[in-house]
């Protein structure tokens, strides 16, 4: 009994000695060869990359293909049944007498931009560098020249810096320090980058089914969203599903003189507050029937690890000039367990210097619900609808007919855009215990383990269809401004990305 605890101590430090090694040879050689790493990033970034830019996201999945070939991995382009759809990029490398696939996936589109309202000095694809967030203080730099010295605690900003270019080029990067070092592989390692995430990744399912056998693997690693406040290394073992819904509220068919026809035509700006006022107490509760009623609790282990997850609160609530949370008494990550009713946006006739006199046509708004695991987002979205219509309103598919306006006092106009659901993996699985040992590895402070992050992803996919299982770990800082003006990555992450994804792609 002595014998065995004392060869499995000796194990133990054995192996952690050995992965403190390999940690800091591959951050050598990160630190050798920044400037040509950083070279590369630019000219990625400098791609557009909006999901809807159908031109320029081919354009970035030609360079992510030179990216993998130029490191030895025999790129491929992966497609559904859909014509015409943006291709996954693809690869794989086979190591001899391996027993255990690891995948790792990221995605390349990127959100819309505004260039109105990027900070004066930054354009979404003019990638430059800074010294800190511009909304702290941070000064711009400049663009990157070549052979250029990185200060590691400078940032880089662009569309996609953050979400999600920063996975690829980690991802690529890993794997080509670990050839250039010589270390060797554990398992067989496979890529694959989407060029549709951003979009609901809505032909990412065909893809899944027409390449299922090419795609297999006991595990994929999604290397996207941003670590912890606090900076430490995290891990993430589930993402919650989104759906969107456009909500239109009908008044007159023309703009109304609010003098002529104040108190007399009904104002779908105000209707539409109201009803979404009905949706959500001021505590922040969802009211909505059934809202809450699916969801699947989180387990022993899971709520263990959500109380010692480091808190954030007080930081963010000074960082982002909030007094108090929408739901007093609940912290950020308690939240992140349960589904939301969130409005991303209203409108409805002219403020400012346009604004008029008048009560105007209609009145729109889209609400982004996001799902937990339980959640069906089809039934999340059929209870809003039950909600609308016991307020009293029709729901219609399109433009209200002369027909419809004359029948019914209250229109609205209901579009749902693609959805999917929320997808958790057990924390106690013996493949998440050892890809959050390999990242430890890397670290002295302990890994943040999360139970489930509170962006989405259609992870649900890879459990479904390829049938394996899912991991997610984060690398990018959480001020990153993702999805938004002035997006940033700070490059001290890029590079220590990379030496987590190193060190999990040797895990046995």
């Amino acid at each position: 009994m002595k014998t065995s605890l004392c060869t499995t101590i000796l194990y133990f430090f054995v192996f952690c000695f050995s992965s403190t090694l390999q940690a800091q040879t591959i951050r050598q050689y990160v630190s050798k060869n920044d400037k040509q790493m950083m070279e590369e990033y630019v000219r990625f970034l400098s791609i557009p990359n909006v999901s809807t830019d159908t031109v320029n996201i081919r354009k970035n999945a030609a360079f992510i293909s030179e990216m993998m070939q130029r490191r030895g991995i025999k790129a491929e382009l992966l497609t559904g049944t859909t014509a015409g759809v943006t291709p996954a990029v693809f690869g794989e490398i086979k190591t001899l007498g391996a027993t255990r696939t690891i995948g790792f996936y990221a995605h390349y589109d990127g959100q819309p931009v505004n260039p109105k309202q990027w900070h004066e000095g930054l354009e979404p694809f003019k990638p430059v560098l800074i010294t800190a967030p511009l909304e702290s203080g941070g000064k711009i730099l400049g663009p990157y020249k070549s052979g250029d010295a990185i200060n590691p605690d400078w940032r880089i900003s662009g569309r996609g810096a953050a979400d999600d270019k920063a996975g690829v080029m980690a991802i690529l990067n890993a794997y080509e320090a670990l050839v250039k070092t010589g270390k060797r592989l554990n398992a067989n390692i496979k890529f694959l980058f989407e060029g549709e995430e951003e979009v609901g990744s809505i032909h990412l399912d065909e893809i899944f089914k027409a390449h299922k056998s090419k795609l297999q693997a006991d595990c994929w690693v999604i290397i996207d969203a941003p670590r912890h406040a606090s900076g430490r290394k995290t891990i993430v073992y589930g993402v919650r599903g989104d759906v969107n819904m456009a909500l239109t509220v009908y008044g007159a068919k023309r703009p109304l003189h609010s003098g002529n026809y104040g108190n007399w035509a009904p104002n779908p700006a105000l209707k539409l507050a109201q009803l979404l006022t009905s949706m959500k107490d001021e505590k922040g509760q969802v009211l909505i029937k059934g809202f809450y009623d699916d969801v699947t609790p989180l387990t022993a282990t899971e709520k263990k690890a959500l109380a010692q997850i480091p808190d954030q609160d007080a930081t963010l609530k000074k960082e982002l000039g909030v007094h108090s949370p929408e739901s007093p008494g609940r912290s950020l990550m308690e939240g992140i367990m349960v589904p939301t009713l969130n409005i991303n946006g209203m409108q409805s006739g002219n403020v400012g210097p346009l604004a008029s006199n008048i009560i105007p046509t209609k009145a729109e708004a889209v609400l982004d619900l996001r799902l937990v695991k339980g959640n069906d987002y089809k039934r999340q979205v059929e209870k809003v609808i039950g909600h609308i219509k016991n307020k009293g309103y029709q729901v219609v598919n399109g433009e209200p007919t002369e027909e419809e306006r004359s029948k019914y006092p209250n229109l609205i106009r209901v579009d749902v855009k693609h959805g999917y659901n929320a997808q958790r993996t057990p924390m106690d699985l013996p493949i998440a215990k050892s890809i959050q040992a390999a990242i430890q590895s890397t670290t002295k402070e302990p890994v943040v383990a999360i139970p489930s992050m509170g962006g989405s992803l259609p992870l649900y996919l890879f459990e479904e269809i390829l049938e394996s299982k899912v991991i997610t770990v984060p690398i990018v800082n959480y001020d990153n401004n993702q999805h938004a003006e002035n997006e940033n990555v700070k490059i001290l992450y890029l590079w220590e990305g990379i030496e987590t994804i190193a060190a999990i792609m040797q895990i046995k």
